[in-house]
């Protein structure tokens, strides 16, 4: 399994774990089928009233989709298959809670599920970027659900700048993508303890709240989204020049944190 599901660490609470430190948790074809199962299988428990989404390890919570993985496509410029679009909680038609603790870099992909998380608390090591255009690549359903997230000015500079830039989690903050900060140590204990609290509050009220919340936006969100498949299809390089841009990339820290 490289999706671990934890229903004991608190009361009402399940936490899922990307499973895979070492591709820094990015999301293989298995890893995308075991996420959509496991929010619809949280829908239908009545134990789980509140879920923390984390990832393994302190380098990362996520780096999008694996760079190994082949997605085979229909034979048709109107038809695009994406395994990331149903790897969030609300793809899923899941309204419990769902808080991301965000340790180490979130990028790219990773932002399929910060779009559908209700809040975000992050370790204080934690980074955030959108590699796509550094590598020939339209950044679209990230940064549609990042919109809905941050201020204008901050994701498009996040979306245009690629690996130049990296997010700080103290600038996440401040910018209030990231509702609260810890040491990496109190990253879990405080998604937890956030988590144990909608728990124990009458569950039909808090899914009415989340529900509410997302009505907000969603009309706009799916507008947007419709766009994302023809402009990948027109914005991005083929993928035999994504791969050459990939693999000359510079392997240092080649890159400005603010």
């Amino acid at each position: 399994m490289t999706l671990r599901v934890d229903r004991d660490q608190a009361p009402g609470v399940a936490v899922l774990t990307l499973d895979r430190e070492h591709r820094h948790n990015a999301i293989d074809l298995e890893t995308a089928g075991q996420l959509s199962a496991a929010w619809r299988e949280l829908r239908f428990d009545p134990d789980v009233r509140a879920v923390v989404l984390t990832g393994a390890g302190s380098a990362a919570f996520c780096t999008g989709i694996d760079r190994g993985v082949q997605v085979p496509q229909p034979p048709s410029p109107y038809s695009v298959d994406d395994p990331l679009l149903a790897i969030g909680p609300k793809a899923c038609d899941l309204w419990k809670p769902v808080i991301a603790a965000v340790n180490g870099m979130a990028c790219g992909g990773a932002f399929y599920l910060l779009g559908e998380a209700d809040f975000l608390i992050a370790s204080d090591s934690a980074t955030f970027f959108d590699p796509h255009t550094t590598y020939g690549m339209v950044s679209a359903y990230e940064a549609v659900y990042m919109a809905q997230r941050m201020p204008f000015g901050e994701v498009a500079r996040m979306s245009l700048m690629g690996t130049a830039e990296r997010l700080s989690a103290r600038r996440a903050h401040e910018i209030g993508l990231v509702s609260e900060l810890t040491g990496p140590d109190g990253l879990l204990p405080a998604a937890l303890r956030a988590a144990q609290t909608l728990a124990g509050f009458p569950t039909e009220a808090v899914q009415g709240t989340v529900r509410a919340l997302w009505s907000a936006k969603q009309a706009a969100l799916r507008q947007a989204l419709a766009q994302a498949p023809a402009l990948i299809a027109l914005g991005n390089l083929a993928p035999e020049r994504q791969a050459e841009l990939f693999g000359s990339r510079r392997l240092g820290p080649e890159f400005r944190l603010r």
